[in-house]
C-alpha cells in the first residue's frame, strides 16, 4: 500500500456519499495521475438510464479526456467496490497500472478469480491491484444502503402496494 492510498481512497468514498444521495448504489472511483485526480466517477446507472454508467468506467473516460488519449498508462484507478466484470474489461483496455479498492465484491468469484494480479492472458500487461483499502468503511456504505433499501421494500411489500 502506498502512503496516498487512503487519501484518494477517501476522495472516492465522498463520491459514492454523492452517489447514494442522489439514488444510486454508492460506489465513487477516482483516477490519479501524478498524484493529481485527473478523472472522477460516481455511479449513475438509474438516474441515466444507462447499464455502463458505474463510477469506474466514468473515472476512467473522465480521466482519458483530461490525458487526450485513451491509454492511461502510469495511473491508478481507486474504487470503492472491486470492479465488476465490465468495469474490469475497461481498467484492461485503458492500460491502467494499479487498481485500489476498498470492498470487494462478493459475487465477482462466481465470474472471475483475482489475487494479486489480474491476467487476461499473457500478451496483456499486469495490473497491480492493492485490496481492501478502508475496507469496512466501503463496506459499511454499502450494507446500510442495501438494508436500507430492503426495509423500504418489505414496508411497501407487507403494506400490499406492491
Amino acid at each position: 500500500m502506498h502512503d496516498s492510498d487512503k487519501y484518494f481512497m477517501k476522495c472516492a468514498i465522498f463520491l459514492a456519499k454523492i452517489s447514494e444521495m442522489i439514488g444510486e448504489v454508492p460506489v465513487g472511483a477516482v483516477l490519479v495521475f501524478n498524484n493529481t485526480i485527473i478523472g472522477k466517477g460516481l455511479n449513475s446507472s438509474i438516474l441515466n438510464h444507462d447499464p455502463t454508467a458505474h463510477a469506474e468506467i466514468k473515472a476512467l473516460r473522465n480521466g482519458a479526456k483530461f490525458l487526450k488519449n485513451y491509454r492511461l498508462l502510469h495511473t491508478t484507478l481507486y474504487v470503492t467496490l472491486e470492479p465488476c466484470i465490465m468495469c474490469y474489461g475497461a481498467i484492461i483496455h485503458s492500460r491502467i497500472s494499479r487498481l485500489v479498492f476498498g470492498a470487494k465484491y462478493k459475487n465477482l468469484q462466481k465470474y472471475i478469480c483475482c489475487k494479486n494480479h489480474f491476467f487476461i492472458n499473457k500478451n496483456f500487461r499486469k495490473i497491480s491491484i492493492t485490496q481492501e483499502v478502508l475496507e469496512s468503511e466501503c463496506s459499511n456504505l454499502l450494507s446500510s444502503f442495501f438494508k436500507r433499501k430492503r426495509k423500504i421494500a418489505t414496508k411497501y411489500f407487507n403494506n400490499n402496494i406492491i
